[in-house]
């Protein structure tokens, strides 16, 4: 009798709705900056605005605590793989290194979106992202035009192989060497790393050695923004030198009102999270998807802050979405 009501189920439930049903894993590259937790309230959104239309979408937002340790994110991935999770939206930490996991997961019938930095692969169904590049190029341009094309200029970097910083490490001297040739590049070469401590402590040396010939900063994310920030504090230099920040955040915003950063180039990280997620499940669905989407960056200095465009990158409601 049991099984006679089973097949009379199975008869009249419609067959679409186990496929409506995904089991997503979403893995960014850290899990402390604010940056992190505004794709994952956006990976929320997304989540609970795919539930209104049918859609059941279980989330799973895991990554590694600190963003220098590929080991984990590797680790991470591959766990997700041996779950057998329905897809996969991943910011790999190091262009090379997760280019194996993904290419694994892909084999194994496990779509991959890949957000925010991208991986040396075909493998991906697709890429959604800030043009960091073009961020780059604007933070120069910014700058230069504070400087009134002179002076000495410090660019500090993240780590190497996070394709997202170097893409804007690139686009930033592009457009310096380009077109601003009265300003000369004292150091372009130092690397924050993962932490705003190991950012405030690379900023301190810099500091020690060019603080006083430096009229220009640019530093490519938000901890390498923040280290600086705590560092030029630290030497009196705040609001003196001419600051330009990748990102935002409650430390950085807090540097803008105040008049201690100049202007920061900004990506919309919550709208990366809610592509992210609602690409993947487009992929899921079989439909056709870009294969590079584009998420936006602009630039916010204090006249502009409070602008309502402004408001979900500056002001994102992460409570709404990650209580």
């Amino acid at each position: 009798m049991k099984s006679l009501v089973f097949l009379l189920c199975a008869l009249v439930l419609p067959a679409a709705s186990a496929a409506e049903s995904y089991k997503i894993a979403v893995i960014p590259k850290g899990t402390t900056h604010e940056f992190w937790k505004s794709i994952n309230a956006g990976a929320v959104k997304a989540q609970r605005e795919l539930a209104t239309q049918g859609v059941n979408v279980n989330l799973i937002w895991k990554g590694p605590l600190k963003e220098d340790d590929r080991e984990q994110q590797i680790q991470v991935v591959e766990n997700f793989i041996a779950q057998r999770v329905s897809g996969i939206v991943l910011a790999p930490l190091d262009r090379r290194g997760l280019v194996a996991p993904v290419e694994m997961a892909v084999r194994g019938r496990i779509p991959v979106v890949i957000i925010d930095s991208g991986v040396e692969s075909d493998a991906p169904a697709s890429f959604v992202a800030t043009d960091n590049r073009e961020g780059g190029r604007i933070a120069a341009r910014e700058l230069g035009r504070m400087l009134g094309g002179k002076g000495n200029v410090i660019m500090l970097r993240l780590m190497v192989g996070s394709a997202s910083t170097e893409q804007r490490e690139e686009g930033f001297l592009e457009v310096m060497k380009a077109d601003f040739p009265g300003i000369r590049l004292l150091s372009t070469d130092q690397h924050a790393g993962s932490t705003r401590d190991t950012a405030k402590r690379a900023a301190e040396n810099l500091l020690n050695r060019f603080g006083r010939q430096t009229d220009g900063i640019f530093a490519c994310n938000e901890s390498s923004a923040a280290g600086m920030l705590l560092a030029l504090r630290d030497a009196g230099l705040a609001g003196k030198v001419k600051f330009v920040a990748f990102d935002s955040g409650e430390t950085l915003n807090a540097g803008l009102l105040a008049g201690d950063i100049d202007g920061m180039v900004v990506q919309n990280p919550m709208r990366m999270g809610y592509l992210g997620v609602k690409t993947m499940v487009a992929v899921l669905q079989g439909k056709k998807v870009e294969p590079v989407i584009d998420t936006g960056v602009g630039f916010v200095t204090r006249e502009n802050f409070h602008a309502p465009e402004m408001a979900e990158i500056v002001r994102p409601p992460l409570d709404e979405y990650l209580k």
